[in-house]
């Protein structure tokens, strides 16, 4: 009983983890239209400013993350008002550059630190016992700073202005821009927030985990099934997949293995999909 509440508190921490990479992906998607594939690449990018404001200028590890999240959502704002604003309704074109910027990252990171991974641990260790069960103190920081950043999202969209202007882009923007909208000054705005939302998972997990130029790919590759399995453009959907996919996660690396974990999350988002091909909380067609 104890192993299995153990691992169901490490799911949830996975899970507040996958919410904030899957919030700042399936948020650029609902409203913009586009697939960013260089998310991955900001997250690697946060764990890297992060590492660099610790180690080489001392900084303490809170303000690190702070850095991190303001400077991926910088580039993130730059790059959406000077490259990607200029052929956003081209998906193939939004493809590509989102692409190349995350080869991009890579390739600089490399350059500038090598290809092996720099040594960047958390500030807190040990683990909380209580009542027979156990949870690693990291994962519980991060879990709160994940939730609360979650909690910020949601207030932001369902409680601003921003964000409701955000949402009416992302329910029609054609309809929106005829209200007084303004599409190119909100876009570069959303993408700063996704940019953020994975450079501030990057520096908080990256030390748990490990740092590398290439550790942004299975990140990607979780977030994308993620946002697939709650359905494209879908807030709720993302959260709640988000969430399932880190209990699945914990919960078959403890009971069935690695391996057959990854199996067991695949044929989950593959029966969902016939059952649901928008996924659970996605809409049948997307206006965009």
């Amino acid at each position: 009983m104890a192993s299995f509440v153990s691992a169901g508190l490490i799911g949830i921490s996975l899970g507040a983890q996958y919410a904030l990479l899957a919030l700042g992906f399936t948020l650029i998607f609902g409203i913009l239209g586009v697939v960013n594939f260089a998310h991955g690449g900001f997250y690697v990018l946060g764990g890297y400013v992060a590492y660099s404001c610790v180690a080489m200028l001392g900084l303490p590890y809170p303000v690190a993350v702070l850095a991190a999240m303001l400077a991926t959502a910088a580039l993130g704002y730059v790059f959406e008002l000077f490259l990607v604003e200029r052929v956003v309704d081209d998906h193939l074109a939004t493809l590509m550059l989102t692409l190349g910027l995350y080869l991009m990252i890579g390739t600089c990171i490399q350059a500038v630190y090598g290809p092996e991974s720099p040594q960047f641990s958390f500030p807190i260790t040990g683990t909380l016992r209580f009542a027979g069960f156990y949870m690693p103190l990291e994962n519980l920081v991060v879990l709160a700073v994940c939730l609360v950043a979650i909690g910020g999202v949601y207030f932001l969209m369902y409680r601003t202005d921003l964000g409701r202007g955000l949402r009416a882009l992302a329910d029609n923007r054609e309809v929106a821009a005829t209200q007084g909208l303004r599409p190119k000054l909100l876009f570069p705005l959303a993408f700063a927030l996704s940019c953020g939302l994975a450079g501030l998972t990057g520096a908080l997990v990256t030390p748990i985990l490990s740092l590398g130029p290439l550790v942004g790919e299975p990140v990607l590759a979780t977030a994308f099934l993620t946002v697939i399995l709650g359905g494209f453009g879908s807030i709720i959907g993302a959260t709640v997949a988000a969430f399932l996919v880190g209990l699945i996660e914990a919960y078959s690396v403890v009971y069935l293995g690695g391996s057959k974990g990854a199996l067991a999350l695949f044929v989950l988002v593959l029966i969902v999909l016939i059952v649901r091909p928008s996924g659970l909380f996605g809409k049948e067609a997307r206006g965009a």
